[in-house]
């Protein structure tokens, strides 16, 4: 419904991003250099890793490349830069950014991703050249799972909730942002790439923005 929509949020990973990225180094990556550093086998590291994320999953620290730094005693930074080139644009988002810039709508990237996550995936991909505002949720020291956060975040841009359009690829982030009353919103069905299409009933789901072009 282009026409009633004036800002728009854009989550990063699984949303602009290919999500390969992410679940090959927290899955396969880190498990690897955990089980190497302990002596243990890669399914014991994971197995231990798993509970450890599903402990913090939605908070702050779930994010936090400090906090896994510190909790896995692993070089989280290093580790990304040692497997960049994994680092990929979906390839329906250049056409989806150009037509929104052209439009004349507020583009905004709202992630949960720690900063120096951010930087270096904007570093890669360059996507911040059809932004208007680029935001990390550790700026607010809570993230996108949270009323708190879209509170603050409403006081910060001043955009007009019910002329919003919200896109991620998590249902739970997409779930706290309707309780807080954004007025459009959309799911991605496919954040990585080399996995199957997900089922997506509770909201609008795409597989390609190309598929919502043009905008009117």
């Amino acid at each position: 419904d282009w026409p009633n929509i004036d800002t728009i949020l854009l989550d990063m990973d699984g949303t602009l991003l290919d999500l390969h990225f992410d679940n090959h180094f927290w899955l396969e990556l880190v498990p690897a250099k955990m089980a190497q550093k302990q002596n243990i086998s890669f399914d014991e590291a994971k197995a231990d890793l798993v509970s450890r994320y599903q402990a913090v999953e939605g908070k702050i620290q779930w994010y936090c490349l400090d906090y896994w730094q510190k909790e896995l005693s692993l070089p989280i930074v290093e580790l990304k830069r040692e497997i960049q080139h994994l680092i990929a644009v979906r390839e329906d988002v250049p056409e989806f950014l150009k037509a929104l810039k052209a439009s004349g709508k507020k583009l905004v990237l709202l992630t949960n991703a720690h900063p120096e996550s951010l930087s270096l995936k904007i570093e890669r991909t360059q996507i911040d050249e059809y932004l208007d505002e680029i935001i990390s949720t550790h700026e607010f020291g809570v993230s996108k799972e949270h009323q708190s956060l879209w509170q603050q975040l409403e006081q910060r841009l001043k955009f007009d909730k019910s002329r919003t359009l919200f896109v991620d690829d998590s249902l739970t982030i997409l779930e706290s942002a309707k309780t807080f009353g954004i007025g459009h919103l959309l799911a991605v069905a496919n954040p990585d790439s080399k996995k199957p299409v997900n089922t997506i009933d509770q909201f609008p789901a795409i597989t390609d923005y190309r598929d919502l072009l043009p905008i009117t």
